[in-house]
């Protein structure tokens, strides 16, 4: 019987610090629960000089993966460098050695996931991945096993910690876009460059993942399309409460008889909704199945010990499939890939909703009419409108709400009252998730 399992870690970033914290920390109590004591002998990271506040063994750090990667000795693993370069590479190098492997690289999963899980279905090794979506709420392994024999109509949440933290604190607090952000960026709550997140980027690669859990068919980060918050601002944020909604930066997929619609986008969430209260850095997820119906899965989504708490739980479970001979029990996933569903994605342009609208026009005769015609002749009806009056002499502030609209009928029509000499500045469009299942 093997008597202890072999851990190497590529990456000593903020999560892989973590990572190490909680296996020096818990060291007993995962030998206990595992059967066999889980030895971390190995972390790789360029900056080997640098403090983290952990001590270390000498010769456990060293500046190159080769280490851990030509080490036979070494049964599993972690990958916690990022990017998609050379972590996709020694992810296959450490598959094709048979080695078992874990991740909290959800852009990696999102843009080579196929190539990846296929590998590791060859090899007859494990993948942990839990800590790429949703940090330490454990929504992949509910998704891949608990949840493996329902069949599920959408999902849908907030699965961004960065943008749901400056959305919170513009709704709370005021500020605008900028300002928050800056705030957010200083305390520690937004990188330094947070394209990714406030772009929804990091969203996508997130939703790219659990579309293929949870419906069981390929996905591709380009099928996914998508919006950020960079527009919002404090009249949309005291519209939307007017209206009786949050605004919260969604990812959603939606199941159909013949497709996936699969979307990352701000959005106007009733306040008598379980995410509407969902505020600060948390991030939720909300599946919707024919047998357990609607359940909602809340906690930290990001952060060291969150993300770490992941990592760990995965290596746990590799090593206890390691203990028993049970290597590769489930599917990466939690089905086989020569199984997996052919389901078109939905073109976002394909797709239909309602919608607020904000634009600020000059206060002209016919301007209103020649809005309402532009709208009107794309199809778009309109439900209701609303023109505030300026404070000080300029354009008045126009929102519509439209009845259900083809999105691609919209963006024509918004490109067509954007070109009106009376409109000022940038037209603003909100997706309204009246039908978000609760």
């Amino acid at each position: 019987m093997q008597r202890a399992v072999r851990v190497g870690l590529i990456g000593f970033g903020t999560i892989g610090t973590g990572v190490v914290k909680l296996l020096k920390k818990n060291r007993e109590q995962i030998r206990d629960r595992v059967g066999i004591p889980v030895n971390l002998v190995r972390i790789a990271d360029i900056d080997t000089k640098r403090d983290r506040g952990v001590r270390l063994a000498k010769g456990v750090l060293v500046p190159d993966a080769r280490a851990i990667l030509n080490d036979p000795s070494i049964d599993i693993v972690i990958e916690l460098m990022g990017g998609t370069g050379l972590a996709r590479r020694f992810m296959l190098e450490a598959i094709q050695a048979k080695k078992d492997v874990a991740t909290a690289n959800k852009a990696l999963l999102a843009h080579h996931g196929d190539e990846i899980f296929a590998a590791v279905e060859r090899a007859g090794v494990e993948i942990g991945y839990e800590a790429s979506v949703g940090g330490g709420i454990p929504i992949i392994r509910t998704l891949r096993e608990s949840l493996g024999g329902d069949r599920h109509s959408a999902l849908f949440g907030i699965v961004n910690g960065t943008t749901n933290y400056i959305l919170s604190k513009m709704s709370e607090a005021g500020g605008e876009f900028a300002e928050v952000l800056a705030e957010a960026q200083t305390n520690g709550l937004a990188e330094a460059d947070p394209t990714f997140d406030i772009d929804g980027v990091d969203a996508a690669h997130k939703l790219t993942l659990l579309v293929q859990l949870a419906f069981g068919c390929g996905c591709r980060f380009s099928d996914v399309a998508t919006e950020g918050i960079r527009s919002i601002t404090q009249e949309d944020i005291a519209f939307a409460g007017e209206f009786g909604y949050a605004l919260k930066h969604l990812a959603v997929a939606v199941r159909t008889k013949d497709s996936i619609e699969a979307r990352v986008h701000p959005a106007m969430v009733p306040l008598r909704h379980s995410l509407a209260a969902v505020n600060g850095a948390l991030n939720a997820i909300v599946v919707d199945g024919e047998a357990l119906e609607t359940s909602m899965y809340v906690g930290l989504g990001a952060g060291m010990m969150p993300t770490a708490t992941a990592v760990v739980g995965d290596l746990m479970e590799i090593a206890r499939n390691r203990l028993h001979g049970c290597r590769g029990r489930v599917a990466p996933l939690g089905y086989p890939l020569s199984v997996r569903t052919r389901v078109r994605p939905l073109a976002a342009s394909a797709a239909s909703g309602t919608f607020y609208l904000r634009m600020r026009a000059l206060d002209q005769p016919g301007v209103l009419a020649r809005i309402s015609g532009i709208l009107g002749r794309a199809g778009v009806s309109i439900a209701s409108m609303i023109q505030r009056e300026p404070q000080r002499r300029g354009p008045v502030t126009l929102v519509f709400r439209t009845h259900c609209a083809n999105h691609r009928a919209l963006r024509r029509a918004v490109t067509a009252i954007h070109k009106l000499k009376a409109v000022r500045g940038e037209v603003v469009v909100i997706r309204i998730e009246d039908s978000l299942a609760q």
